[in-house]
């Protein structure tokens, strides 16, 4: 059976490895990390049948390409972005089979920020603390994923199985805003201009 491994392509704005980071470590100055959109992660990895903990790649804005040495299931969640296999549109938010040499690509984000992809098996780079996950402040885990990088994968552990269906991600919301200790650092009108902001 061939190494299983994903060949990157190209990438767009920042591409990472993430997993659920690296909790309870914070009294020895480790920080937590992990993915940032944890829902959108824990989905990705349940819809190729991995445990939601697994180690997948968390694309800034989508934007990733790469191809496969083995045939595999992904997923996609997170950011809205277009998917394709080989040229071809796919879903977006479901277990998707992509045969050996395939190439697939992520397009910019229609809406959300952050994409996910998870493969069967997840990314097996080596752990650090107990975490696969980029920690960019600390410089722990891997680097960013760039192009050319390849990408170990583990064995998948058992058949991807349909799920909930994701949510379309907005960007529309609402943000408090809390006026912290340093606020005479700012006049009036700044503040007004903040608050009245859209």
């Amino acid at each position: 059976m061939p190494e299983r491994r994903l060949v990157v392509e190209e990438v767009g704005a920042q591409v990472t490895v993430q997993d659920l980071g690296r909790p309870g470590l914070a009294h020895l100055g480790v920080p937590l990390s992990g993915a940032l959109d944890e829902p959108a992660h824990r989905l990705a990895n349940r819809l190729v049948g991995n445990p939601e903990d697994a180690a997948a790649l968390e694309c800034l804005d989508g934007r990733l390409t790469f191809t496969t040495t083995a045939s595999s299931t992904i997923a996609v969640t997170g950011a809205r972005v277009p998917v394709s296999v080989n040229g071809r549109a796919r879903d977006w938010g479901s277990g998707l089979p992509v045969p050996a040499g395939s190439t697939v690509r992520l397009g910019p984000a229609g809406s959300g920020l952050r994409a996910y992809v998870a493969v069967a098996g997840g990314i097996a780079v080596e752990p650090v603390l107990g975490s696969r996950s980029t920690d960019l402040l600390s410089g722990l885990g891997p680097e960013p994923v760039a192009k050319g990088d390849e990408l170990p994968l583990g064995r998948a552990a058992r058949a991807p199985v349909a799920v909930d269906t994701p949510r379309e991600p907005r960007r529309t919301g609402v943000l408090r805003i809390v006026l912290g200790p340093r606020q005479d650092w700012f006049e009036d009108h700044a503040v007004a201009a903040l608050d009245g902001a859209s």
